[in-house]
């Protein structure tokens, strides 16, 4: 789908936006009225500007897009066993699972992010034994060797799962932070030019509002047709479990008079 109005749109490190025409509003307004806007807008301050520093100002609305990969992936490993011995189904389990715990430390991953379970039962006339191990990487590079290393050395009572990518809650965060200050950035670079273009002095701004905030699953560019007769590769897995954040703002800034340019000189 094509970019929204005024977004910045990361792609392989360098930044695309695409611009259409603005939507500006400057006025002129008697003390009374704007004193009384400002109140109803800025409800707490302790004072209302002075005439002198708001009589004009410049409204403009910018929106920023910000797309990111998941931060973190999540491995299950299932080993079973079914023996008519409960000791023999027990150390076959246990010798399979000492190898996999042994390469997930050989891979650098810390004990606080491996759960191991367990689950022992009689099937008929059998014993089976069961273990899951469940690694939560945040190095997707170090888990697809570790995957690899599995299928290899092991043979077909291993499971090896496909990876379940996600955010922390800390990563969402900060892309919606991203998002909004993007945004901001924008639309004081639109202002600046529309001040520019009429001969005019931006000066700070007076109202920050966040009017709309979207966000949705998988990159905006992938526009390919997912093929169901075979399984994602590791790539498309991460593109699907991206996350889209845009975020749209409406700032209003003080056009500076000649005189305060004046006095600052």
């Amino acid at each position: 789908r094509p970019p929204l109005p005024h977004t910045a749109i990361f792609r392989g490190g360098l930044v695309t936006m695409a611009i259409t025409p603005a939507q500006v509003f400057a006025s002129l307004l008697s003390d009374q009225e704007k004193s009384k806007r400002y109140r109803s807008e800025c409800r707490g301050a302790k004072s209302p500007p002075s005439s002198a520093a708001a009589e004009r100002e410049v409204q403009v609305s910018a929106s920023a897009q910000v797309s990111a990969p998941p931060n973190r992936a999540r491995l299950c490993v299932l080993v079973g066993s079914r023996k008519e011995a409960a000791v023999a189904a027990k150390s076959s389990v246990n010798r399979r699972l000492d190898y996999i715990l042994q390469s997930v430390r050989a891979h650098g991953v810390r004990e606080d992010s491996v759960t191991v379970t367990k689950d022992f039962r009689r099937v008929e006339n059998a014993y089976q034994m069961e273990a899951e191990v469940c690694v939560i990487f945040s190095d997707f590079g170090k888990m697809e060797n570790l995957c690899n290393l599995l299928v290899e050395k092991l043979d077909s009572s291993v499971v090896v799962g496909s990876p379940q990518f996600y955010h922390t809650t800390e990563a969402v965060e900060t892309i919606r932070r991203q998002a909004c200050l993007r945004a901001v950035a924008n639309s004081r670079r639109k202002a600046f030019e529309v001040c520019r273009l009429l001969g005019q002095t931006l000066g700070r701004p007076l109202i920050v509002r966040e009017e709309e905030t979207k966000e949705s699953d998988g990159l905006t560019s992938e526009t390919a047709t997912p093929d169901n007769t075979r399984s994602l590769t590791i790539q498309q897995q991460i593109n699907n479990a991206s996350v889209t954040v845009c975020s749209k703002v409406f700032v209003t800034f003080e056009l500076k008079s000649k005189d305060n340019l004046k006095r600052n000189n």
